[in-house]
């Protein structure tokens, strides 16, 4: 069994296929992915579709990102909606479910759409990893921490959190769509909607896989110590 990581996705539906259509993530591997399902890219709705039924027969985990908290929260607060809409990517949300940003928007979403937000968790520990949205403050334990540093921190060079765990995060976007490795914390939200890529990692050897929303492909390795 291998362990894998992908990136921040942001409805970037074709770069997630086009890394699984590589067949390289097999039915026993678990893959854990970073938060930040929706918003920005075009096709958050199909995203979540996809996960979902994807997820009948394949070991997935999901970590909630602070876009899945904003949409959330968007329900709650006209002005947290229409922040969301116009600094989160959040209109491009509603375009992906096919509807208008009217008082009952979220009753139009599938229900089971909601569940798989809820049920995202904030982070995610196995063997010598621990994954995460955006990244850990130090010197707390993982059930210590805070929502700040959990979903919302950009964490541009971030500091050891236990010298024995390696971080997997996202959240900080590397625009240059190249993996952040501080070997103590590897970044991996490479800009999948930005044009860049959606990385997919395994955390045991440092090989990765990137894919762009034009189906092409790069493959390495990261030099580990």
């Amino acid at each position: 069994m291998a362990i894998y990581a992908i990136g921040d996705i942001h409805g970037s539906i074709n770069a997630l296929k086009t890394i699984f259509n590589q067949g390289l993530i097999k039915k026993d591997d678990k893959v854990i992915f970073l938060g930040d399902y929706v918003d920005k890219g075009t096709d958050s709705k199909a995203v979540i579709d996809w996960l979902i039924e994807k997820s009948k027969f394949f070991d997935f985990k999901f970590i909630r990102g602070n876009h899945e908290i904003m949409m959330t929260t968007a329900k709650s607060s006209p002005d947290i909606f229409a922040e969301w809409l116009q600094y989160y990517g959040g209109a491009t949300t509603l375009k992906s479910y096919a509807i208008n940003d009217n008082k009952n928007w979220s009753d139009k979403i599938d229900k089971m759409h909601w569940d798989f937000i809820d049920s995202c968790l904030p982070y995610f520990e196995i063997e010598d990893f621990i994954f995460v949205h955006a990244g850990l403050e130090k010197n707390k334990y993982l059930n210590e921490q805070n929502e700040h540093h959990l979903f919302w921190k950009k964490f541009e060079t971030p500091v050891i959190y236990n010298p024995t765990k390696t971080v997997i995060c996202g959240h900080t976007s590397r625009k240059n769509g190249e993996i952040a490795d501080f070997k103590h914390t590897i970044c991996i939200d490479t800009f999948a909607h930005g044009g860049m890529w959606l990385t997919s990692l395994n955390v045991e050897t440092g090989e990765f896989l990137k894919a762009n929303n034009i189906g092409q492909i790069e493959k390495g390795k990261l030099k580990r110590t």
